[in-house]
């Protein structure tokens, strides 16, 4: 550790690693194509953490160090090349089963007006499933319905930014820990627990995996290749990092994609506050989809 006493070749290691921080005008970029791409605002006060996330992508693409990384990216033609890994290091992917379980409350208790309505397919929609939690824990709620002879087929769309997250997703593989809100009954019919005890792993059973398909999607582009007519559709916590315009523009065009009478689900702290969208609210974060 550097000490006020240290001789000169000892403050060498300090004076290099100084160099290994982003530099003002590069975390202004980097902030300006962060959101332009994802909608995720960053703000001065992340720099330390953008400086943190992004030393693994500084590694792994051979740079000196992060000015040399952002050179590569804004001064020699790299951005293209390497957006999706940026986006990757950048984004914050914080997840559980049973997250906010209020919401799963309010999906089962409106199930049978649901199928009521939807006799053939009952579509959802996760559009910010992160390592997919959320979209297992909607199969767990309805693999029963899907095994039913006579029951609506059970269609759900899990989507997110990061590609990282979506490898995860697909393995269904996660520390035990994770499974610490999944009612006791579901976890055994739902999870496989690691042979090697040691590892403290569960992984989703193949049926329920089956459920679910995965997809890369930014909720910034302007067309979303998703069906028209989704019954249910849960976008939690995402909303939080986009400003206002943006947030309004996102839900406009999840509107699109939820048929008349189907839900939206917020996350606990989003709003729909001064937007103007065909929306009723029924609950705490809980929106009907009205109009034709």
């Amino acid at each position: 550790m550097q000490t006020a006493n240290s001789s000169g070749s000892e403050r060498m290691p300090m004076a290099a690693s100084q160099l290994d921080r982003l530099q003002r005008r590069d975390f202004d970029r980097l902030a300006e194509f962060v959101q332009r791409y994802s909608g995720i605002k960053m703000p001065p006060a992340k720099m330390t953490m953008l400086e943190g996330r992004l030393r693994r992508r500084v590694r792994e693409t051979g740079a000196a160090d992060l000015s040399d990384y952002c050179r590569y990216l804004f001064d020699e033609g790299g951005l293209q090349a390497e957006a999706v890994a940026l986006i990757d290091a950048v984004t914050t992917n914080k997840t559980a089963f049973f997250r906010e379980p209020q919401h799963f409350d309010v999906l089962t208790q409106r199930l049978p007006e649901l199928l009521a309505e939807r006799r053939r397919v009952l579509k959802l929609w996760s559009a910010a499933c992160s390592t997919g939690a959320e979209p297992y824990t909607l199969a767990m709620l309805l693999a029963g319905l899907a095994q039913q002879a006579a029951g609506p087929r059970v269609s759900i769309l899990a989507t997110d930014l990061s590609t990282d997250v979506l490898e995860v997703a697909v393995r269904g593989v996660y520390p035990a820990s994770m499974a610490a809100e999944v009612p006791a009954g579901l976890r055994a019919r739902y999870l496989l627990r690691s042979r090697d005890s040691a590892k403290g792993l569960v992984r989703i059973v193949p049926e329920l995996r089956g459920l679910v398909q995965f997809a890369r999607l930014n909720l910034m582009a302007t067309t979303y290749p998703v069906e028209r007519d989704v019954d249910v559709v849960f976008c939690r916590n995402v909303l939080i990092y986009f400003d206002k315009p943006t947030q309004g523009a996102v839900l406009q065009r999840l509107c699109g994609h939820l048929r008349p009478g189907g839900f939206l689900f917020l996350g606990h702290s989003e709003t729909l506050a001064g937007l103007d969208l065909p929306l009723e609210a029924l609950g705490n974060t809980v929106f009907r989809r009205i109009g034709s």
